[in-house]
């Protein structure tokens, strides 16, 4: 077990480095994890009745340790996981197994460090305190789905016939570099581009999706729109990085190429863009999340579209704020200039578990059993990781989702869940893309003198936060 731990230890330091970003008494503290023994492991690829319980080993723990960045998750499993009660905003139970939920913010990296620090220590961990299960992003997924920290979905008797409706860049990212899964989703995150009713109907007279897509159906004419936009007292978009990511979804390359900084072209292109977009006054430079980018929730804000998936929609834009433009369903969806997706959030089995049975069963019930997704789309208005689930919910004309005035916009987002493609991850994506668009925006605000002056600013931030790669 030393060398096991010394060997997991050394895996995830370097990831770390890569980055910048259940019933019955415990009868053992051994980290070893055998693939869980329980009814489900012959489950139908729906993932079985929702009403069926796990059938956990008597030897199995009597808490289940999940830790995650938001409440995110915990909404989905209270709601949808069967007979998962809640006791408090931190715990609940399934069955007698207690359900602690360790929740830190990712702000300035506390999530990650938190759970580096926790999975460094889990082989001498306590029982009760032991990570069963933890949460990942795309942006640093590698990080530890190439550790022995996340264990084989196989491990836990999960089959492929039941992952088959799952979509494939879904599982991509969590494939490890020996072709091993290590972790499902619940959901999927194409984007598109979310734009203001009110504002099209001003602009085009409709707003109607087909004809403001004619409008925002490749980047020229996008940026052209800009310019219409801006004369008629509105913004394209609230900031530059609003666009970033729909670029850097379709790079023809990575980052890091044979153990050397790549920057690929379509990083240049976007940069050369929003800077002349910010000059033009069509956008600001403020950063996601921010006072400027929020700004354009309200109608005050005259921000004509942000780009996101379904996430962004129904849990982001204030909708509940009843001033803001998605309270009054006053957001429509359409393509936009190029597919991408943002996001998502993926459930990992830790290593030393000792609680497979439950572990496989949430996974399960949450990623396959077509019940329980379709309800997650009704209630949640969340986008699933299931074909046949969401084909259904797009040909449904009793759906709509209403801060998008009633629009079923499912759809689109079926079309472009097909076109990800992420063979150009990377372990170093979430730190350059952070450094890159935070070097940019200096360059766009006018502190450095020319995109290459900045670019050399950018490259000595990346040497220095990766030491080991060549920057040339």
């Amino acid at each position: 077990m030393k060398k096991i731990k010394k060997a997991m230890a050394l895996s995830l330091a370097v990831a770390m480095g890569l980055s910048l970003v259940a019933c019955g008494d415990k009868k053992s503290d051994d980290t070893t994890t055998a693939a869980p023994t329980t009814e489900a492991e012959n489950t139908e690829a729906t993932g079985g009745d929702a009403t069926d319980a796990p059938v956990a080993t008597a030897d199995e723990g009597k808490v289940l340790n999940i830790y995650c960045w938001n409440e995110e998750f915990k909404s989905r499993v209270t709601a949808h996981y069967p007979g998962y009660e809640e006791v408090d905003a931190t715990s609940g139970k399934i069955g007698d197994v207690d359900v602690k939920w360790n929740i830190t913010p990712s702000t300035d990296n506390a999530y990650q460090n938190n759970l580096d620090q926790q999975l460094l220590n889990q082989e001498s961990a306590a029982a009760d305190d032991k990570i069963d299960m933890f949460l990942v992003e795309a942006d640093y997924a590698l990080k530890y789905v190439d550790t022995d920290y996340t264990m084989s979905v196989a491990d836990l008797g999960i089959t492929d016939a039941e992952l088959a409706e799952q979509y494939q860049y879904t599982k991509d990212v969590m494939t490890d570099s020996n072709g091993v899964l290590k972790g499902l989703s619940w959901q999927a995150c194409p984007g598109v581009l979310i734009y203001s009713r009110d504002v099209a109907k001003d602009m085009w007279g409709t707003d109607d999706p087909a004809t403001v897509q004619e409008h925002v159906k490749d980047w020229a004419t996008f940026y052209a729109t800009g310019a219409e936009l801006k004369a008629k007292g509105y913004k394209l978009t609230a900031t530059v990085n609003d666009s970033y990511r729909v670029y850097s979804n379709n790079v023809s390359s990575k980052w890091v190429e044979d153990g050397k900084l790549n920057i690929d072209p379509r990083f240049k292109e976007w940069a050369e863009a929003e800077k002349a977009s910010y000059e033009a006054g069509q956008t600001t430079t403020g950063g996601l999340w921010g006072d400027e980018w929020s700004t354009g929730f309200y109608p005050e804000g005259k921000v004509f579209a942000y780009f996101g998936p379904a996430w962004l929609i129904d849990f982001c834009m204030a909708a509940d704020d009843e001033k803001s433009i998605a309270h009054a369903g006053g957001w429509a969806a359409t393509t936009g200039p190029e597919g991408f997706f943002w996001g998502g959030t993926w459930i990992c089995a830790a290593t030393g578990t000792d609680n497979p049975t439950i572990v496989a069963d949430i996974m399960r019930q949450l990623t396959t059993n077509v019940d329980i997704m379709t309800g997650i789309v009704k209630d949640d208005n969340d986008f699933v990781n299931n074909k046949s689930a969401m084909e259904a919910m797009a040909a449904d004309t009793s759906y709509g989702d209403a801060v998008l005035g009633g629009q079923n916009a499912l759809g689109m987002f079926c079309e472009g869940v097909e076109k990800i493609d992420l063979s150009n991850i990377s372990s170093y994506d979430q730190g350059c893309n952070e450094e890159f668009q935070n070097v940019m925006t200096d360059y766009f605000q006018g502190n450095y003198a020319s995109y290459d002056e900045a670019i050399e600013v950018f490259k000595s931030n990346i040497q220095e936060k990766y030491p080991a790669i060549t920057v040339e």
